[in-house]
């Protein structure tokens, strides 16, 4: 089989690999990609997009049972799971298709298989077991992402009784019961989910709160909120033990206090984390160093293999689908020696929770930011202060921003709260402009608007706010 030549490979066509191959067809270089299963990746598949559509069911499903409020009349409410999931994999379908064409369009060659190092710039493409081509580049770019984190022998999917996102996604039967194991993004977005469509949900974190990457106030929010909605919440706590019958699933904990409790439910939800997919692609053997399942990088996606890059989940924290995508161009603009290239400050990463509440964050946290020794100004504004808010008939969330005493700087802004999760970019503009409180105070911002908040916000913190 001969060898086939390219400028730039990159295996995966996840949000990253795909981005980032078209950001290199674009710049001239012959690009090509390896995806062994879905182009688009797990965030398009199986992610980011299927569940924001399933959470827009729950969100609407939620609205109608407050039609009374609004001045309305529904009656009878309920919901097809079988249309509910239909539409959520119609929507994956549709933008799996769309990634294809935009490859297409661009010029990119796609491999359909398996790709395994055979020297740092020699791949061997295989497909059920048979060779499919041989590939040869300089620069190769490893987007393989990432899959759910089990414990072997305690924390482990079944797939029918224990699921990860996967099965979460896809129910065949609406559980009437189910505990979520770990509390960020992905547990208490599916938390959000199955509590609002009526089941009886328990989450389960190991640290003393829920959403702990977030600031302490907004998850402390987000716990009172979850818990008027009727979601049981133990934090500090510990899963001992699964033990699954023909039926359920009965779980034991360990609380903080070191008593136990155990739990029978239709169905348990593992999300506690994720792991590289680095196996199997011959890292090994070229010598690319790897950290607890995740590739070790620079700031400019490089490993430690000259000529070989990784990107996205399987390079590591923050695990999130626009950070992949903004690395690919990255990447692929450094190895083209663009002169507009520039490292990611993960800083100003935004950070979004697709539940109801919303939750939305970007920067430091105001304990972060007094921990690396800043002097801070925090300013905060509630949704009750703003006439959108109530108008909506969402009046309970909060806008919180965290600025350098001595510089104006904004290091951090947290949100929780309707839509938030389209607002924190305005913040996340404002931290890669490196503005200060001036700019925004000096900004208009339009009314009534639920973005005013965060105007309030930065005056607040300066002991000027308006409306509160």
């Amino acid at each position: 089989m001969a060898e086939e030549k390219f400028d730039v490979i990159v295996i995966g066509g996840g949000p990253g690999g795909y981005v980032a191959a078209i950001r290199a067809a674009q710049l001239k270089l012959k690009t090509a990609v390896v995806e062994r299963e879905h182009l688009g990746g797990i965030c398009l598949n199986w992610g980011c997009i299927p569940t924001k559509a399933l959470l827009r069911t729950s969100e609407l499903y939620h609205l109608f049972h407050r039609a009374d409020e609004f001045g309305l009349s529904a009656k009878d409410i309920g919901f097809d799971l079988k249309k509910v999931v239909e539409r959520s994999r119609k929507v994956a379908k549709q933008l799996n298709q769309g990634v294809g064409h935009l490859l297409k369009k661009n010029k990119v060659t796609v491999f359909d298989g398996e790709a395994k190092f055979t020297a740092k710039n020699k791949l061997k493409v295989s497909k059920d077991g048979k060779d499919v081509a041989n590939l040869t580049a300089p620069h190769i770019i490893i987007a393989t992402g990432a899959r759910a984190r089990e414990i072997p022998g305690q924390l482990e999917a079944d797939g029918k009784r224990i699921w990860t996102y996967k099965q979460a996604m896809v129910p065949e039967t609406m559980p009437k019961s189910l505990v979520v194991i770990g509390s960020g993004a992905i547990g208490i977005e599916f938390a959000s989910f199955y509590r609002t469509l009526g089941a009886d949900v328990t989450v389960i974190e190991m640290v003393d709160r829920i959403l702990p990457v977030e600031d302490e106030e907004i998850s402390g929010l987000a716990h009172k909120a979850f818990t008027k909605q009727g979601m049981k919440i133990h934090t500090g706590a510990s899963v001992k033990k699964l033990e699954v019958g023909k039926d359920n699933v009965k779980v034991t904990i360990g609380t903080k206090d070191d008593k136990t409790e155990t739990l029978t439910v239709d169905r348990v939800i593992l999300a506690i984390g994720i792991v590289g997919n680095v196996e199997n692609l011959g890292l090994e053997d070229i010598g690319v160093k790897v950290d607890r399942t995740h590739i070790v990088i620079d700031e400019w996606c490089r490993t430690n293999v000259e000529g070989v890059y990784a990107i996205g989940d399987v390079a590591g924290p923050p695990w999130l689908a626009h950070k992949a995508s903004h690395e690919g161009v990255v990447c692929v603009e450094k190895i083209a020696g663009e002169k507009g290239a520039h490292p990611l400050n993960t800083r100003n990463i935004p950070g979004c929770t697709y539940c109801q509440p919303q939750i939305a964050s970007v920067g430091l946290t105001e304990a972060a930011a007094k921990e690396a020794g800043y002097e801070v100004k925090v300013g905060k504004f509630p949704f009750i202060g703003n006439g959108k808010a109530i108008a909506l008939g969402e009046p309970e969330g909060l806008v919180k921003t965290v600025f350098d005493a001595k510089t104006g700087e904004l290091l951090g802004a947290h949100m929780i709260g309707a839509e938030v999760t389209e607002l924190i970019q305005g913040y996340a503009v404002a931290k890669t402009l490196e503005t200060t409180e001036v700019e925004l105070m000096q900004s208009v911002f339009p009314h009534p608007t639920l973005s005013e908040m965060m105007h309030e916000s930065v005056l607040a913190a300066y002991g000027k706010v308006i409306h509160i």
